[in-house]
């Protein structure tokens, strides 16, 4: 096979996650650990950091990635979904699995895949730990794909794990409670390793101190350990200053990725590289720090989070798909509003969101276009509009992604904005 027929036999003859949702979901260690028993175990050969949440675990595992990247490591990076590119959830510094190598790894390892029937995800994270192994890669931040306890990443011994938060989103596979959610994440710890929690919650946090006492670990509070003292946006850059509670050392920090949110996954990430240098073989010097995290986007190539399209009128999209997520952009939308004579919307949904939870934290006063992303999870525009109008949300439908944002640009002055979200796909046909 191709690269083309590659591609097409990995996302068509298995279906995948980011094609059908929850039909393509396999719980289950057992698959994935016999086909990487095939491979040789690849796992085992480079460190690894393990992170897993509800939102901002993909901004935090870059943020690690460039961090390391600075700190002199080879540093290989597992995330999903990507955006536009299958290539991008694998990367070793910053640079894409090449074409043949996933050639070279399907049609080596076809038969076996099909033998064991593994999902699209399986195959996936076995393909990383293979491409790590023969990269020569020392540390690898790995990113879990949905939940953690019986995610096809949970194979893996870190030397540290992170989860950032805890929301309700796919609660149709991971429980209807935040208790129940947090106790899947929950499952990544592994036995006398620590793990950050990027946010703490009264709702959850005894989740965690359970299974930490399960399995003879502790639970790291990101919160306890950093606190954010101020932050800022100008001129494309963001400025945060960040204090360690321990010892009073202040960091002034300037980051690549816009979005009042951050620095929430600034204060997680500085927690665990502070674990890192303080208590495993890993050495991050304050410098690498500081300039890892003001090159995250440059280094890694991390598209989508709160992403600057244009200016007059101002363009920007973000991926926030959940109300977890989506309740911190629609709180950066509130916060620059007033910058703006009037704020469009182009919005998509997956068919799974649960929009009455959704529709209420969007901006009344906002003009909608409803879309739909070009993918067979997508919710139809119609029913959208139908939807966000019985929520006082006041718009029109145009069908295709790129066919709304045409529509919003006609329609918008040099002194409107558009916002472009709801949906990893409505993003990725956008960039």
């Amino acid at each position: 096979m191709n690269y083309a027929q590659t591609i097409d036999y990995l996302f068509n003859s298995v279906t995948s996650f980011q094609q059908v949702g929850a039909d393509a979901y396999k719980p289950g260690l057992e698959r994935v650990t016999e086909f990487c028993r095939h491979l040789g175990n690849p796992q085992r050969n480079f460190y690894t950091l393990h992170v897993a949440g509800t939102n901002g675990k993909g901004s935090v595992s870059h943020i690690l990635a460039s961090v390391l990247q600075q700190a002199g490591y080879r540093v290989g990076l597992y995330t999903s979904p990507h955006l536009k590119d299958f290539r991008e959830r694998i990367r070793v510094d910053g640079e894409m699995i090449p074409k043949q190598k996933v050639v070279n790894f399907v049609n080596k390892n076809l038969s076996v895949m099909q033998q064991l029937g593994l999902s699209f995800f399986e195959m996936t994270t076995a393909m990383a730990f293979d491409y790590f192994d023969k990269s020569d890669v020392e540390v690898a931040v790995i990113e879990t794909g949905l939940g953690g306890r019986l995610d096809a990443t949970n194979i893996i011994v870190p030397l540290l794990s992170i989860v950032t938060n805890i929301g309700l989103d796919h609660t149709d596979l991971l429980g209807d409670t935040v208790q129940k959610i947090a106790s899947e994440k929950a499952g990544i710890m592994k036995k006398c390793v620590p793990l950050v929690l990027g946010e703490s919650s009264e709702q959850y946090d005894e989740v965690f101190e359970r299974r930490a006492r399960e399995v003879n670990s502790r639970v790291i509070y990101a919160q306890k350990s950093y606190k954010c003292l101020g932050h800022r946006v100008e001129g494309g850059m963001q400025y945060i200053t960040i204090e360690r509670e321990d010892d009073g050392q202040l960091y002034d920090l300037s980051i690549d990725l816009l979005g009042d949110y951050q620095y929430k996954n600034v204060v997680t990430a500085a927690a665990a590289i502070h674990y890192l240098h303080s208590s495993t073989p890993i050495t991050i010097s304050r410098r690498a720090f500081v300039e890892g995290v003001a090159s995250v986007a440059k280094s890694t190539q991390l598209a989508g989070r709160w992403q600057t399209l244009g200016e007059k009128p101002f363009v920007v999209c973000d991926t926030g798909h959940n109300a977890h997520g989506l309740r911190c952009v629609m709180e950066e939308l509130s916060r620059i509003a007033p910058n703006y004579r009037r704020q469009i919307c182009v919005l998509g949904f997956a068919r799974e969101k649960n929009l009455d939870e959704i529709l209420p934290l969007l901006p009344r006063e906002a003009y909608y276009i409803f879309t739909q992303a070009n993918v067979g999870r997508a919710l139809p525009a119609e029913e959208l509009a139908a939807k966000a109008a019985s929520a006082a949300l006041s718009g029109e439908v145009v069908v295709g992604v790129k066919e709304a944002v045409a529509a919003a640009r006609k329609m918008a002055t040099p002194s409107d904005m558009i916002f472009i979200g709801g949906s990893n796909f409505v993003v990725a046909e956008v960039l």
